[in-house]
């Protein structure tokens, strides 16, 4: 792993004056650890200032907090960068357009990396571009360190923990919020539908360089949808990142079983609003394969633009997952306040201080959160308000 000597960061931030990237600064203000060397960098050197005198306010001592210029696209910079740090957290989406120079250059720095990507196809290229060089470093890159996907992945893992061992194993995830959303978050998610073909080229590329699962099976079906009488809700299968994350958590970790199965879905409790949102979730989709009317729908709501404090302290997450094997059933839930921006912005923070502090098992290159800080990582976000609970076994 990377040599703590050698660097001048502990954890440097990437995208700091954006939405989420300005909240997740402000948690690490209030959150860090005495002695934390940590770093605001974007490229606009006069709003890192404005968010310093911010930070300052939350605490004086960030009145010395060093500001590092880049830009997304300027190669050398992200490489210097890059070798600052210890952990490098970044917020600037849609990643397929803006992350892909920071990735290669934590891989060829040995540098830890998390972010908050949703989108499968960056994670697929990525893995395929930069896993085996990050092996070869010693660099942990770990993405979908927010909303997506760590309430899925550290709910499964949490889950599969309170299940019999060495066993097959199901469990489906069942996700409400009440939340809104941010315009870096409509962009990222827009430019995920419209490309289409290229997630999917991405994922086939993919499967030709993993190594296959020998003696095991691990599987992510789409699902259907379905009244849930666990939940007592419609559950409306979620085409996300989230239950790719979970396969490969399972994948990587024997202790999902021989035979582990993950289904994710959007829990509604009432069969017009299911409707209702089954067909403007395919009307936004159709309307995303079109350049013309995906740039009217992202002009909605610019990049920087999100709920306000009030809207987001009103805002709540929950996922509840219902886990089965070895004739034991077992119904969890995870839940939060605000999904997409206030605990995102912990998520994210808490990750990049997990494994820039915490004892971690001796793993590197493209990594889930279960698999490269899993226990260290579940017992961070319970200190910090996230509740992971067993609802009920049988």
């Amino acid at each position: 792993m990377t040599a703590e000597g050698n660097r001048t960061y502990d954890v440097v931030l990437f995208g700091a004056t954006g939405f989420v990237g300005a909240l997740t600064a402000e948690y690490l203000a209030a959150h860090a650890p005495a002695g934390c060397r940590w770093a605001l960098a974007g490229r606009d050197l006069g709003k890192l200032e404005r968010l310093r005198e911010r930070l300052a306010v939350l605490d004086p001592a960030c009145a010395d907090l060093p500001l590092l210029r880049a830009d997304a696209r300027d190669t050398e910079a992200l490489r210097e960068l890059a070798a600052s740090t210890r952990v490098l957290a970044t917020t600037v989406g849609p990643y397929i357009w803006y992350g892909a120079e920071l990735v290669a250059a934590c891989a060829r720095a040995g540098t830890d990396y998390v972010d908050l990507t949703g989108e499968p196809e960056f994670v697929d290229r990525m893995y395929v571009e930069h896993d085996a060089r990050a092996r070869e470093t010693g660099a942990r890159l770990v993405h979908a360190c927010g909303f997506d996907s760590i309430p899925a992945d550290l709910g499964a893992y949490f889950t599969v923990g309170r299940l019999p061992e060495g066993v097959p194993l199901r469990v489906d995830g069942f996700v409400r919020s009440n939340a809104l959303f941010s315009g870096g978050t409509l962009a990222s998610a827009l430019t995920a539908m419209g490309r289409g073909p290229q997630t999917l080229a991405a994922a086939h590329t993919r499967r030709l360089h993993e190594p296959r699962l020998l003696g095991r099976r691990v599987r992510g079906p789409l699902g259907a949808p379905r009244f849930s009488r666990e939940t007592g809700t419609w559950a409306l299968p979620l085409p996300a990142l989230d239950p790719r994350i979970v396969a490969r958590s399972a994948a990587a970790l024997e202790r999902y079983g021989p035979d582990f199965r993950y289904r994710h879905y959007a829990s509604v409790r009432h069969l017009p609003v299911a409707v209702g949102g089954t067909a403007a979730l395919g009307a936004t989709v159709a309307l995303a394969q079109v350049p013309p009317a995906r740039r009217w729908l992202m002009n909605r709501w610019e990049p920087g633009q999100g709920p306000d404090a009030e809207r987001r302290a009103r805002s709540w997450f929950t996922v509840r997952f219902v886990g089965e094997g070895g004739g034991r059933r077992v119904l969890t839930e995870v839940s939060g306040g605000d999904p997409g921006y206030g605990d995102t912005a912990k998520m994210l923070a808490e990750s990049a201080l997990c494994l820039a502090y915490d004892t971690l098992p001796d793993r590197a290159g493209q990594l889930t959160t279960a698999v490269a800080m899993g226990d260290a990582l579940l017992d961070r976000l319970q200190k910090a308000g996230i509740r992971f609970r067993v609802a009920d076994v049988r």
